[in-house]
């Protein structure tokens, strides 16, 4: 797979991570609810396909325990997750930001 489609798929599968945690942190005080999850690199392993093809685990112990009330998220973890994963986004976008200016570089034979 060439460098910019791998790219493509890894900033897809951390925009859909994203939704997967605020959804988490959305639902950290309801009853029964059970924090979800993705394995990243499994998924980038996988053949290109949409989100959809996304295996989303549901975690039936969090890190930090079961509440009392069978919730299985834990707000900290889930923030700590949600920096991590726009912290890769943001390093994704810049790789494919100076792959094109490469690109853009070698296209303009060395010209500006």
């Amino acid at each position: 797979m060439e460098i910019v489609g791998l790219l493509e798929k890894a900033l897809n599968v951390r925009a859909f991570y994203h939704r997967i945690l605020a959804a988490n942190m959305a639902n950290v005080e309801t009853p029964g609810y059970k924090e979800k999850d993705i394995e990243f690199g499994v998924e980038l392993d996988r053949p290109v396909g949409n989100t959809r093809n996304i295996e989303v685990r549901e975690k039936v112990d969090g890190d930090g325990g079961t509440a009392i009330d069978g919730n299985t998220v834990n707000m900290e973890n889930q923030i700590v997750k949600l920096t991590e994963n726009s912290l890769m986004f943001n390093a994704f976008v810049q790789l494919i930001n100076k792959k094109f200016s490469m690109m853009r570089y070698v296209i303009n034979e060395g010209r500006r």
